[in-house]
């Protein structure tokens, strides 16, 4: 990997602590390889749950929480986007799906990242094709991949 990554992140909110940033930039790296995408840049913006329901009406129309909003901002090839996601709602969701906010954090993270590399999650296939892939890399990147 070089000294530069193409992966950043950024923190709206100090309400959580992300350990292992270069070993999960490095993982982000090899998954969009894996799927056969050029990655340009990636930024992750953490934030709270009223910021990303700002995001979700200004941008996509939509008066609701959520956990993560992606934006590809791609112009060609090489794929450029942006990942937003509330610490508030994985919070939450971790909390109701009996996991830890670790895993939950990181299975979101993955989640953006498969999305730019074309997954989707609206029909029952695809979310269970979704499921797999964030599965494949979470337990990738636990063992130390």
């Amino acid at each position: 990997m070089s000294s530069t990554s193409k992966v950043c992140f950024f923190f709206e909110t100090r309400s959580f602590s992300l350990v292992k940033r270069t070993a999960l930039k490095a993982q982000i790296e090899a998954l969009f390889k894996r799927e056969k995408k050029k990655l340009a840049s990636l930024n992750y913006i953490f934030c709270s749950d009223n910021r990303l329901l700002e995001i979700n009406r200004q941008y996509l129309q939509h008066d609701y929480f959520t956990d993560i909003i992606t934006f590809d901002l791609s112009s060609d090839a090489s794929t450029v986007g942006e990942i937003y996601i509330s610490i508030d709602r994985v919070r939450d969701n971790a909390k109701s799906l009996g996991v830890s906010f670790t895993a939950e954090l990181h299975r979101v993270i993955f989640h953006g990242a498969l999305h730019l590399c074309g997954y989707g999650d609206k029909k029952k296939e695809e979310i269970v094709q979704m499921r797999k892939r964030e599965d494949y890399w979470l337990e990738r990147y636990f063992r130390g991949d």
